[in-house]
Formats: structure tokens, sequence, C-alpha cells
């Protein structure tokens, strides 16, 4: 197959750097939506089930995922959730109607099932509190129940439910897309920074340790982005840690080209943040620098989703369980690589959903559990670009989009450890027909090539499902390697997710 006439160019240099990888960049969510959490981590009658109900095959898929964090519980359903349904003995718990989704919750899993199940797996929570139909006092009681030791009502309920060491959570979302008019106790972005600069204070008072997200908007395209985020942090500033981002991507009317370059519009969505709470900063004198929480995104094909008022009452109902393609995967993978390339603002990431829905692992009731294409570009960024981001110089030809005019064939980041010099270098081609061909200049070398992995196909609509998992996986590219002017060399093949590792020549 011919390649692309001009190729691209690339330069490493440690110097140049960006910041360093937050560990929890790598996040997920659960949410108590659809088969995530019901069917999903959770199905005592399973084969595989362990003592607690949760299913030990899906658990391995998580680990080898390499997710970092969970937020749980909501999402929208956190806005009409009561944390005290959740906890006690299961067969006192009530069953409840979700008006999120309109599902019907058992409350089988709730705070310390979640929090047990996350520890275990060696997961750090990002607990979400309810500000839609609740507020303060549920708020602070729920952070004394997880964090305070004992000796007093709450904390001592806990370890009157079995649970005698506090489960020590810092990381907590001050209620969930309360900008939008979908969400149940939607409100103006005064109401919602009042109400979340008082929580938070509660919460402060209970255990001055935690941590803090107040919400920003719903996505990048309301009507009250920017001037949201400004009102909301006018009231919350000294209050907060991190201001949330939420935003999915999907290909709409055959326009593959632009969907190839989403992480455009990401790139876009943080600048436009950050420059909305800096300029809040300087109104009001603060040192406080404020980080920022993409605590969920993700590919979703949101147009076919018929609306939570079309669904039909249903307990764990199937639900936007979308069957992810080659083309997603490489969409995904660019994503991860625009919130690497914001690390020295974007500290937290959560890639939504974890099970079922809109997930990396898909599950069957009483069945198997699989990998869905985007499992791969996640688990293989979780487990190699760690470190400093490098700022990547890049030269590259152009794709043209209808969204975003020309932009770079070539998408890319790297990362480099420290201690060891390795680098790893992720690259996305996002022209659909020709190879990409790579020239990359790794300074303080010499490096020697470790692997080329790329995730393609001939068919860029391929799938995963439970009769061929492994249909779609990375391949491994035999043909790249450094040049005798130590220069890496390689040939991209047309929408693919490449990862390229490289280590030191220490002879």
């Amino acid at each position: 197959m011919p390649h692309s006439p001009t190729p691209a160019h690339l330069v490493l240099d440690p110097a140049f750097t960006v910041g360093q990888v937050d560990p929890r960049l790598l996040g997920s969510f659960v949410e108590h939506m659809g088969r995530c959490v019901y069917t999903g981590i959770y199905e005592p009658d399973h084969p595989d089930a362990d003592t607690d109900g949760f299913r030990t095959d899906v658990a391995a898929l998580v680990r080898e995922l390499g997710t970092t964090l969970v937020r749980y519980p909501g999402g929208n359903f956190v806005s009409g959730y009561h944390w005290e349904d959740g906890v006690g003995p299961r067969h006192q718990r009530p069953r409840r109607l979700d008006l999120a989704w309109r599902s019907v919750e058992t409350n089988q899993v709730g705070t310390n099932e979640f929090l047990t199940w996350a520890a275990r797996l060696g997961l750090e929570p990002m607990m979400a509190v309810n500000l839609g139909t609740r507020g303060i006092d549920a708020a602070r009681a729920l952070v004394e129940y997880c964090n305070i030791p004992g000796g007093t009502a709450w904390s001592d309920l806990r370890v009157s439910h079995g649970v005698r060491q506090p489960h020590g959570v810092r990381l907590w979302c001050l209620g969930n897309e309360v900008d939008g008019p979908w969400q149940t106790g939607h409100k103006s972005a005064a109401e919602y920074g009042r109400l979340a600069a008082e929580a938070g204070k509660a919460m402060h008072q209970v255990d001055p340790s935690v941590e803090l997200v107040v919400c920003g908007s719903s996505h990048d395209r309301m009507d009250t982005f920017g001037t949201w985020e400004r009102e909301v942090l006018r009231h919350t500033y000294d209050e907060v840690d991190y201001v949330s981002l939420h935003c999915y991507y999907e290909e709409l009317d055959g326009d593959r080209a632009s969907f190839l370059a989403s992480g455009v519009r990401m790139d876009a969505h943080i600048a436009d943040v950050v420059s909305t709470v800096d300029h809040v900063r300087a109104t009001l004198g603060s040192r406080k620098r404020l980080r920022l929480s993409f605590d969920e995104w993700n590919v979703w094909y949101a147009a076919r989703f018929p609306g939570e008022r079309a669904l039909e009452l249903a307990e764990a109902p199937r639900l936007i369980e979308d069957r992810y393609s080659v083309t997603d995967a490489v969409v995904v993978g660019s994503l991860l690589m625009s919130l690497l390339r914001h690390a020295d603002r974007v500290a937290v990431g959560c890639l939504a959903q974890l099970v079922n829905v809109i997930a990396p692992i898909r599950s069957e009731p009483r069945g198997p559990s699989w990998r869905q294409t985007t499992f791969h570009p996640f688990a293989l960024t979780a487990r190699h670009a760690r470190g400093t981001v490098l700022r990547v110089a890049a030269d590259s030809p152009t794709v043209d989009t209808p969204a975003f005019g020309p932009v770079p064939a070539l998408d890319a980041v790297a990362t480099r450890e420290e201690e060891t010099g390795r680098l790893t270098l992720l690259a996305v081609n996002r022209g659909q027909e020709h190879p990409l061909p790579l020239r990359a200049t790794p300074r303080g070398g010499p490096y020697r090539l470790v692997e080329h992995l790329a995730l393609y196909d001939e068919d860029p609509d391929a799938t995963n499902d439970a009769e061929a998992p492994d249909r779609v996986r990375p391949r491994r590219v035999p043909d790249s390697g450094m040049d005798a002017e130590g220069q890496l060399e390689a040939l991209l093949p047309p929408l693919s997710w490449n990862l390229f590792r490289l280590e030191p020549v220490t002879d």
C-alpha cells in the first residue's frame, strides 16, 4: 500500500516537559446505571463470584485494565440517591425508583460493599455526594460515616454494620452535572455555587484532609459553558481543589475524519476551562491554583439514546451497551493522549464507565466477560505512560475535517521515566487511507526500540464480542527500528493507535 508522500517528524527532548503523570489520570467510573453494577462487577449467582458476590472474572480484567481510581455512585444517579439506603443489613434495604435512569435500584451494593471491593483491587475511590435532592447534612454525614474511626453517631453506625476501620476516602465530588436541565435538582450557577461552598465547608469540618471537586459544565457545548464555571468558582474557589469537566464524543453523519480528530476538541475544552479558572483566580487575588478533573469522558453514541423518559421501568436494564469498533478504540487512545498532554493541569480522569455501560469491559449474566476494543489503548497507556510528559515538537502533514478544518495527521505524546530514562511514545495516524512514515529523534540517547505495538485492522469497523473476544487486539509491528543516526523510523498504519517503547543503550 502506498504511504503518505509527506512523512511526519517529531523530537523527544527530556529538557522540555509538561508535567508529571498523576496516577489518578487513569481512572474510571462505576455508576448505578444499567448493568454496570448488577451483573457487571457484582453478580452473586455467577459461577465466578467471590464470597461477597463480586465477579472475579471481571475483577481480573479491571486489574489488567490498570485503572487506578473509580468514581462512584454517579453520575446522574447520585442526584436522587440516599446513601443510607445502601448500608446495613441487605434484607432491610429498600428497593427505590431511580429517576435518573428509570430503574429499580435494589441497594444490594452500597457504600461499604463498593469501598471494600475497590480496596481489594487497589483502586482509589472517588465518592460523589447528592447535591440535587439533598445537601449539606447528608454530605457531611457520609464523610463522617466513611472517614471517622468511631465515637460519633455516623461512624459508630458504620462499625455496627461490621466495618470497624474507616474507609479514609479522600476525593469527593460535590454533586454531578447540576447545570444540566435533565439533572434531578438542577440549579443555577449561583444556587449551586452557594450550596457547594457550604457543603464543602461542612465536609472539611468533618475531615480537613478531604479533596473536593466542584461541578463544571456538563459538556463544552452547554449554553452556559464558561459563565457557569466563572459564577460557581466565585463562590467555591477557596473551598475546592478541582473543577470537573465532562464530554462524550461520537461519529455523526458519517464524518469519520472529524471523529478521529476528537482530541482537537478535547484540547480546546481543557484550554478554555483552564483560562476561565485562572481568570477567576486573578479576580480573587488568590495564590491557590486549581487543577482539573475530567471525570467523565468516552466515546458514546448518544444520538442513538432515546432519552430517560422513553425507558421502561426495570431492574438492571441493558442500557447504552455500545459495541466499540477499531475506530472507536483509536479515538479513545487519542483522548487519553490529550489528557496526558495537559498533565500540568489535568490531575484526574475517569473513563465512563467501567463495565457494560459504554465500557471497555463487557460481561453477560452467568456468562463470560471480555475486552472491548477500547480496553487495549487504555491498558497499554496505564501500563507504560508514566513519569514526566514531554512537550513533543512535531511536524506532520494534515488531513481535512469538516468540524475542525485541517488537523495534523499525526497526533503524538510522550512520557519519560526519570529513574530509568525509558521513553514511551504514543502516536495516532488520523489518515484513513495511507500509512504515515514517522521519524522520531530522541535526544539524550542513544536509545533502542523495545517494541512497537499498533491497534488497527483492515476493517475499521471490526469489534470484539463474546463469540470473538480477541478479534481486535494490538499487533507487534516488526519493521520499525532505530537507524544509524539513532532516530526511530516507523510506518504508522492508516487509522491506527501506536505505542513505542524505547530505553537507553547502556553498553
